[in-house]
């Protein structure tokens, strides 16, 4: 019996280290199509307070962010990754760590629990290789969780030497590489194009409603830079708050005041089963803000309306596992997803909802992305392992409201940005939907390139 147990354990499981290819590829083991250059393990005494960043997952998936930690020693040349590189993060939580990147941040030093790839072009494309570990992400995830103890799972040397894989000739290979990368170099783009636009709004927003830019321009007698139209908006002296000197005739308020602080709903293991209702969760959050679609949990339990959360608002993460508090404090703006009609804010979550035509999403949710709020909320979390957020926390936190007027300017300049982001989003879904389709059907062998690169053309 052990032993008809035995083999029917190893059948279940054999598909992990056997993956489908054409019969007529060329056979290979994962392990040799590559070196792998495991990250360096960086201890506090190596980080200092400028040089380069040192690049861990977190990075790889959210950029350079106030969390980032930096050196200004030099290293083994091994861990130095610059933009192009090929990474393998393989550990962490199988469904949201371990996937293979390429690096699109500065030069840095890598961090350990990611492999920097470097390819064997004799035998395999650059690019084809990393559709192969795109196409081998189920294999992964499966070998991590049946590793998984504490939450996190690993693919290891042993699990890469294990995968037997399969390469076809080179003028296939830049075939299909042709495909998917004309899908993913337009991702890329769209991405790009909505940072940008991230930024050029918080750049206003800041030298607004912050550093009071036009305030102080008229205040010395110079040119603000503005139509004059919306420096009217704006006045030439400053007078004393409770907050410091803040533009004359503006007031100090709390956000309770002019929204709405929604608390998430609490919910059981039990009740995250297949619906058309879902959760917004902790995982809903990039590290240092923003949104991801992949955070959602299906959820059957019970809600209240006003803990629906309409695509649009604002959600703000009121826990945190990370070990730098990436996400507590931070602001998402939700999105609609095509697999669920309602999403309910978790408990982990509350959604920040205008109560007035006072102040605007886009003005809330740039005030929320401040770091003055970052420092606020981090000052007013508890807890060692997980961190918990304030309950008032939020609603108590104060800032110098500007006029109505000028808060309509703002949102005159910006709300083009937020179309412009919302567009791209939607595009880089189909894209990223055609892509996730055509590559396990290109790499089975199931549909050759040839067949689709107009598909591709046009998707673009």
């Amino acid at each position: 019996m052990a032993s008809d147990a035995t083999t029917c354990s190893t059948t279940e499981t054999s598909w992990l280290y056997h993956p489908v290819f054409p019969e007529s590829w060329r056979p290979h083991v994962l392990y040799s199509l590559a070196t792998w250059i495991n990250g360096m393990a960086f201890k506090n005494i190596h980080f200092t307070p400028s040089g380069r960043p040192v690049i861990k997952i977190a990075e790889i998936k959210g950029g350079i962010t106030a969390q980032t930690q930096f050196t200004d020693s030099e290293y083994d040349k091994r861990y130095f990754i610059t933009q192009g590189d090929m990474l393998f993060s393989w550990s962490g939580q199988p469904e949201t760590s371990i996937d293979a990147f390429y690096w699109d941040g500065p030069d840095g030093w890598l961090n350990q629990h990611v492999f920097k790839v470097l390819p064997n072009d004799d035998v395999c494309a650059p690019n084809f290789l990393y559709y192969i570990l795109k196409y081998l992400k189920p294999n992964f995830i499966g070998i991590a969780r049946n590793k998984q103890t504490t939450g996190l799972g690993h693919v290891t040397k042993a699990d890469m030497q294990a995968i037997q894989v399969a390469v076809p000739d080179r003028p296939t290979q830049d075939r299909i590489t042709y495909v998917l990368g004309k899908l993913d170099a337009r991702i890329a783009v769209n991405l790009r194009m909505n940072r940008t636009l991230e930024k050029m709004a918080a750049a206003i927003f800041k030298s607004w409603f912050i550093d009071f830019d036009p305030v102080r321009a008229k205040a010395d007698g110079r040119d603000t830079g503005l139509p004059a139209e919306i420096a009217a908006l704006f006045p030439d002296t400053f007078e004393d708050s409770k907050l410091g000197p803040i533009p004359k005739g503006w007031q100090v308020n709390k956000i309770g005041e002019v929204a709405e602080i929604i608390k998430g709903r609490s919910y059981k293991s039990s009740e995250l089963q297949s619906s058309d209702v879902a959760l917004v969760t902790l995982k809903s959050f990039l590290r240092g803000g923003g949104y991801r679609e992949d955070g959602l949990k299906p959820y059957t339990g019970k809600y209240k309306s006003e803990q629906i959360v309409q695509s649009g608002e604002i959600v703000v993460a009121m826990t945190d596992v990370t070990q730098n508090a990436d996400v507590i404090g931070r602001p998402a703006i939700v999105r609609p997803d095509v697999r669920h009609g309602i999403l309910v804010a978790s408990l982990d979550t509350s959604v920040v909802r205008p109560i007035s035509d006072t102040v605007s999403i886009p003005f809330l949710y740039s005030l929320l992305s401040t770091e003055a709020f970052r420092a606020y909320t981090y000052a007013h979390t508890s807890g060692t392992t997980v961190l918990h957020l304030a309950r008032d926390a939020i609603s108590a936190f104060e800032f110098p409201c500007p006029p109505e007027q000028a808060q309509r300017a703002f949102l005159s300049l910006v709300e083009p940005f937020r179309s412009r982001q919302q567009i791209n989003h939607r595009h880089n879904h189909r894209l990223a939907g055609l892509r996730d389709a055509l590559l396990p059907k290109l790499m089975s062998g199931e549909i050759k390139a040839s067949d689709v690169e107009h598909i591709a053309g046009r998707a673009v």
